[in-house]
């Protein structure tokens, strides 16, 4: 009598699964770390065709090319995503996470050009958004255009799985950075660990970020320029702005959400119209000052290297935050990752500048606190610290900042959450609309 208790190669039915789902979270990861390496490429050259425009043209004439950039990018990009695909708006990550939950379906042959072009006109326009969630979106929606290349049937498991794995290869091509995509799918995007989501979702991030880092290139994406590792001194410091970051977390979830019941108000305006008004105030700020604008990594940078005086911190942090509350609430796709990260660098080295004044022994390097800002503000808001702290580590290459990060984000952790801020995926997924009947779980046919 033959033995049906396992399968001829003598591996449990849950090894077997692992096994079947390898070569396609490969090719997950492959498509999708394309697709956000093209998404990356096009962004950044863009934005620095847009800002090196406005530096070159002279007073006014540099004003109406902002203005009409910011309009026209913003404009046409809301009335794609309005028309083709409201699921688009934002980050997405809340819309992938309903899907994981099964919420709604996932539209991938529409979220993946409306996302791709949306994101480009708006981001690459001057609106103060990121590119990671347009790219965890597309990610999953690339690991559900996967699993029907293979023909994996809806209902289980292994759908699911891929679309998780094609999240965490967009995060991991957004910041080559490929254990923060696996940690915020595990953490964040499906809040439970299991063994198939890990090994697909691990694959598909590392494939995603060696195509990416042959692309783009092999280096991390912040540059610390030397500087030296923080001592027992910066922890107490570290803990004082982790509470500042706490505060401002719940201020940035309660401002995010404010926006877009705002905007709830404005839905009865034509998509162009309101996108383009969006547009021309940001192109007036780019005008201003071109770096405000767009993903902000420039600014990061200065911020890393210190070289912002305390006034002007204060001052981007003010224009940032109000051009990002605007830029989001507007429904524009593109994402909160990278604007929050600039946020917490530039109010870190506000902290540390303003420490440095008065207790130089404390805070030598007050740029060392840009860094840990980023880390402590992203898990006040998030409220994933493991992705915040593993995150701020593959961006910076280096992890001499581990402790005084662990520290910020453990007080701004707690002051968030004493405070009952929900994080901010969660809140934006709760308050989303239901699916349309179209977009519903397929029933089984009548008998």
């Amino acid at each position: 009598m033959s033995d049906h208790s396992a399968p001829p190669t003598g591996l449990k039915s849950e090894e077997v699964k692992r096994r079947h789902i390898l070569p396609k979270a490969l090719l997950v990861g492959l498509v999708a770390g394309l697709i956000a390496s093209g998404f990356r490429i096009v962004l950044q050259s863009s934005e620095l065709w847009r800002i090196g425009l406005i530096h070159r043209l002279p007073g006014l004439e540099g004003l109406v090319a902002a203005m009409i950039i910011g309009a026209a990018g913003s404009g046409v990009g809301l009335w794609l995503v309005r028309r083709f695909a409201p699921e688009t708006a934002g980050s997405g990550i809340p819309a992938l996470k309903s899907v994981v939950l099964g919420e709604q379906q996932l539209r991938w042959k529409r979220v993946l050009p409306v996302k791709f072009v949306a994101g480009v006109l708006g981001i690459g326009g001057g609106l103060t958004l990121g590119r990671e969630g347009p790219t965890v979106q597309m990610g999953g929606a690339t690991g559900l255009m996967v699993s029907t290349w293979f023909r994996v049937r809806q209902g289980e498991g292994e759908r699911k799985a891929l679309i998780s794995a094609g999240a965490a290869a967009g995060l991991a091509a957004a910041f080559n950075a490929p254990l923060a995509g696996l940690i915020f799918v595990l953490e964040e995007l499906n809040g439970s660990f299991t063994q198939v989501v890990f090994v697909a979702a691990f694959l598909a991030a590392v494939t995603a970020d060696v195509v990416c880092r042959v692309v783009t290139g092999d280096t991390p994406v912040f540059s610390l320029h030397g500087m030296h590792a923080p001592s027992m001194h910066a922890l107490p410091v570290a803990a004082l702005l982790g509470a500042f970051a706490g505060l401002g977390g719940v201020v940035f979830n309660w401002a995010l959400l404010a926006s877009l019941d705002l905007f709830d108000r404005l839905r009865s305006w034509p998509p162009f119209v309101l996108g383009a008004c969006v547009g021309l105030v940001v192109g007036l700020a780019a005008w201003i000052y071109p770096e405000v604008s767009g993903s902000g990594a420039l600014l990061s940078d200065r911020a890393i290297e210190g070289s912002i005086a305390l006034e002007g911190v204060l001052v981007l942090v003010v224009a940032r935050f109000a051009l990002l509350m605007l830029s989001y609430g507007s429904g524009a796709a593109g994402g909160i990752f990278a604007p929050l990260l600039v946020l917490g660098s530039l109010g870190g080295l506000a902290v540390g500048t303003a420490v440095h004044g008065f207790a130089p022994a404390w805070a030598p390097e007050p740029a060392t606190f840009a860094v840990i800002g980023m880390g402590a503000l992203f898990t006040a808001i998030v409220r994933a610290p493991l992705t915040g702290i593993v995150l701020i580590v593959e961006l910076t290459g280096t992890y001499d900042f581990v402790l005084p990060i662990l520290v910020g984000s453990f007080v701004a952790y707690t002051v968030a959450e004493a405070l009952k801020s929900p994080p901010i995926y969660e809140a934006l997924r709760e308050r989303r609309p239901p699916a349309p009947a179209a977009e519903a779980a397929p029933t089984a046919p009548p008998a």
